[in-house]
């Protein structure tokens, strides 16, 4: 059976498809001035209106700067953009570098194991109950992906913060694009499966406990991370020299 056809992207979705990408490969890094509206929109293929309107959308979340009268300037947006940017940037995954990445877990290992003592603190038994599921997972990455952020969305609503929830929410368009990966690898489900259990044993203990088992497997996430970056990057090489 051949694979569905991907669907096109309307007029809106393309324009920021190519001005994020032009930005991602460099293109046009940071500092760049875009082209003019008019010319920007030719080259593009879009409607003037339509290409206005994904600036100021891009504006918002901080990629760009738009100087009325004068020529929109590509922002560093490591250092001009939020967490909105995040989502939008989930999208692009085969620009996004390995450093990018890798941030990304760190900044996850550094937020998540305070938010999950919260949320043991609070309420350890629904949170037990839940993991009591892992025993049941079968070895398909895909059970593993939905397991793992039903776990972080009950983990970040318990915390009764309300601003955790709203991270997260940030963070599921990468979860989505990363997700699949980490857990197509054996070691990945292993690592997890692992976690799960001590996770599971550690909520009858307290919050600390909780927050040292959550800071180790995702301390472990990211050396897998490495492990396969190094592999790939040394196959690649290996290609290269025969090729």
């Amino acid at each position: 059976m051949a694979p569905p056809k991907a669907l096109p992207l309307r007029p809106a979705q393309y324009a920021e498809h190519r001005l994020i990408t032009s930005i991602l490969d460099s293109t046009y890094p940071p500092g760049t001035a875009l082209p003019a509206e008019r010319v920007l929109a030719e080259q593009i293929g879009v409607t003037r209106q339509t290409l206005r309107e994904t600036l100021q959308r891009l504006a918002s979340e901080g990629w760009v700067t738009i100087h009325h009268g004068k020529s929109t300037v590509v922002n560093d947006y490591w250092k001009a953009g939020g967490l909105r940017m995040l989502g939008t940037t989930a999208k692009y995954g085969e620009f996004l570098s390995k450093d990018f990445i890798r941030y990304l877990l760190e900044a996850r290992m550094t937020i998540f194991p305070a938010v999950a003592g919260l949320a043991a603190k609070q309420d350890p038994d629904t949170l037990i109950r839940h993991l009591e599921g892992y025993r049941d997972l079968d070895d398909e990455p895909r059970s593993f992906v939905e397991f793992d952020w039903k776990l972080q969305v009950l983990i970040a609503g318990l915390s009764c913060n309300p601003v955790y929830p709203l991270i997260l929410n940030d963070f599921a368009s990468i979860f989505k694009m990363l997700a699949p990966w980490y857990f197509g690898l054996r070691q990945g489900r292993q690592a997890s499966r692992s976690y799960y259990r001590k996770l599971h044993r550690a909520l009858k203990h307290g919050p600390t406990e909780v927050e040292n088992i959550v800071r180790e497997a995702l301390a472990r996430s990211v050396r897998i991370w490495d492990d396969v970056t190094i592999v790939k990057e040394e196959y690649r090489g290996a290609m290269e020299r025969l090729g």
